[in-house]
């Protein structure tokens, strides 16, 4: 893309999603638009030191693609990490997947990017972010994303902010017990939400369960649409789980809105079907809230970032009115 005279002088800023395996990035717009995108590997065989001197040089790339594109550079950054994070601090506390420990990567990056300012965010409630202002849950006042991908996370949206906790461990509803003495978890317990409704569960269940270990849950939400008796004890064994975990959560803060993405939510009506059923039989006196797909896919924890650099700002420092 060529330097337009059209496009000279855009305030945008800088959004970074840092995956376990790719980044993201992005230049966003006022409205939260993505004006150029890019990607790379995140390169964590290399170690963590190389992961953040990669996320570094990235920052630093895309602001010298601003400077040329737009005529001006970047006026804030967001970046969405995996893991812990320490958000009011600015530092990657811990993320198994990339090795590291205490990165202290807010000012790192202010550092690089020449002291513009800098938001961290944890990846799952960043992507809730999008979601929450701009995705599934647009104009809902209160909702809870809940992606099930590898693992359960979960953001807890309020007044269009992700809540955090005290300590930065809100909305992990994967954790939440729901089959007491059950699977042992990697975090000690046994019986957590993730050891059976996560794609990482439904694909090992039906890997064992027809033979073929390359078998995923994809593969499993196919044989349930076609009948197979096997398949579809495992995905309503999941939808079950699901359901008595998304009851706890809405039984404690009465969301207008369920977003459910990841993995297994591209599996369409033969998630959202049933799992609606199970939620539905489960509630007494709580209000059912509506149970969606989310609705941004990849993109959310590029524009979750885009808005938490713009959230730094003052709003009404922005020239053009977002809607």
């Amino acid at each position: 893309m060529g330097t337009h005279d059209t496009l000279s002088s855009v305030r945008h800023v800088i959004a970074l999603d840092v995956g376990g395996t790719g980044m993201k990035a992005a230049l966003a717009g006022a409205g939260g638009e993505l004006l150029h995108q890019a990607r790379r590997p995140t390169g964590r065989e290399r170690g963590p030191d190389a992961v953040v001197a990669g996320i570094l040089d990235f920052a630093a790339e895309l602001r010298a693609r601003g400077e040329k594109l737009f005529g001006e550079s970047a006026v804030a950054a967001g970046v969405a990490v995996p893991g812990i994070v320490d958000e009011k601090h600015g530092v990657a506390a811990y993320a198994a997947n990339l090795g590291w420990r205490d990165v202290p990567l807010r000012r790192l990056l202010a550092e690089r990017l020449g002291g513009v300012p800098v938001a961290l965010g944890h990846d799952v409630r960043t992507g809730g972010l999008a979601e929450g202002r701009v995705g599934a849950g647009q104009g809902a006042d209160r909702f809870l994303f809940v992606p099930l991908g590898t693992g359960i996370a979960g953001a807890i949206g309020i007044d269009g902010r992700v809540e955090a906790g005290a300590h930065g461990f809100a909305g992990e509803i994967g954790h939440v017990v729901v089959r007491p003495g059950g699977s042992a978890c990697p975090c000690g317990q046994h019986g957590c939400l993730e050891r059976y409704a996560s794609a990482a569960a439904v694909s090992e269940a039906w890997a064992a369960a027809c033979g073929d270990p390359k078998a995923d849950a994809a593969d499993c939400a196919k044989a349930v649409a076609s009948g197979d008796p096997n398949a579809v004890r495992i995905w309503q064994g999941a939808v079950d789980a699901l359901a008595d975990g998304l009851v706890t959560a809405l039984t404690l803060l009465d969301p207008r809105t369920l977003i459910i993405g990841g993995g297994l939510a591209e599996a369409g009506e033969v998630l959202f079907a049933p799992l609606r059923d199970a939620v539905r039989a489960r509630v007494t006196f709580q209000k059912l809230p509506s149970l969606v797909p989310a609705a941004l896919g990849d993109t959310a924890g590029c524009l979750g970032a885009g808005l938490l650099a713009w959230d730094l700002l003052d709003h009404t420092d922005r020239t053009e009115v977002t809607p």
